[in-house]
């Protein structure tokens, strides 16, 4: 008997490694030393740059969402989510995000799937300008069924320890900016499918006319990469602390980037939501505090900003082509007061 009658080729595998060399490639960047095919990547940090450099590190999947790319046979949108929830929690602490690391699980190993997936992880790291350093392809047969696949990564980022952001200097009057979302990014799903696929009995080629295209194409929509926006936005000095807005929400999520002695008091309407937030909670039936620590509601990055930095700061995101608004303000927080305010 071969390893194959046993579901795993060999063969399959060397040439998905073989495939995914130019595409790793094209995202390499100074300090890379060894990439794919070895049994570690290996990169240096450039000391010119880092007096005392800090290694930020992250990992987070894709989450159900994946479900929607198997029932839509889509797979070139996922890999954009993989790298973009890592890259987004490195770039809150003031890192550069600098290399990338996959895993990919699956049954049977399909070199057309596999691709798919590999375009998308590797214009992830293009947008994040992060180098994809290596990674991991597992055939698990009998363990996942066919035709799907689990999605894992890793990144790898570097910050100036004096330049890392902690939210420390927080101070009442300090005004939160949003930075919009182009829809669910990746969170939230389990209670979006709940809703639109097993209660409503949705499809996924239907077409939705408040949403503007189909329901597949808003539910697999790729999470934006703001590593550049913050990035510039931190080497300005325009921002003392940032949140990514991922599972959990802004009521979860805003609050693990200021002291516990303030509270950040939101303005409801004072941002645009997109609609397919406002489809879940009609046909869901979900009440809006439920919506605000279960999805981003169209806010995938809300920063905290000096008062007077604000024209600078909303300059700076616009001209970087996102949309930003203005929605509250730090303020002291009561001992038994909430984090997070809506009013």
């Amino acid at each position: 008997m071969k390893y194959s009658d046993a579901g795993v080729s060999i063969d399959t595998g060397n040439a998905f490694i073989e495939m995914i060399k130019p595409a790793a490639k094209s995202t390499l960047r100074k300090g890379v030393l060894a990439g794919i095919g070895g049994f570690a990547g290996l990169f240096e940090v450039d000391r010119r740059r880092y007096r005392r450099p800090v290694i930020v590190t992250s990992t987070d999947g894709v989450g159900t969402k994946l479900r929607i790319a198997f029932m839509a046979d889509v797979h070139d949108t996922v890999g954009i989510d993989l790298v973009a929830m890592n890259v987004n929690d490195v770039v809150v602490t003031g890192a550069e995000p600098v290399a990338f690391l996959d895993y990919l699980a699956t049954s049977q190993l399909r070199l057309d799937t596999a691709g798919a997936i590999i375009k998308g992880i590797v214009s992830g790291c293009r947008q994040a300008g992060c180098t994809l350093l290596g990674g991991e392809t597992a055939e698990l047969p009998g363990f996942y069924k066919a035709g799907e696949y689990d999605l894992a990564g890793f990144v790898v980022g570097v910050a100036e320890k004096g330049r890392l952001m902690n939210g420390a200097d927080v101070r009442q009057g300090d005004v939160l900016i949003g930075i919009g979302s182009s829809g669910l990014h990746s969170n939230g799903y389990s209670l979006a499918r709940h809703v639109l696929l097993e209660k409503r009995k949705m499809k996924l080629d239907a077409y939705i006319d408040e949403l503007g295209c189909t329901l597949g194409e808003e539910l697999l929509r790729p999470t934006i990469i703001y590593v550049k926006v913050v990035r510039a936005l931190a080497g300005q000095g325009l921002i003392k602390a940032a949140a990514h807005i991922t599972g959990g929400g802004i009521t979860e999520n805003l609050p693990r980037v200021f002291p516990k002695g303030y509270r950040a008091v939101i303005e409801t309407g004072s941002w645009s939501i997109p609609p397919v937030f406002d489809l879940i909670r009609g046909l869901g039936r979900i009440e809006e505090t439920e919506m605000l620590r279960t999805f981003n509601s169209g806010l995938g990055m809300i920063m905290v900003v000096d008062r007077n930095k604000v024209p600078r700061a909303m300059d700076t995101i616009k001209s970087m082509h996102h949309k930003a608004y203005v929605i509250g303000e730090i303020r002291r927080r009561a001992a038994r007061g909430q984090a997070v305010e809506f009013i």
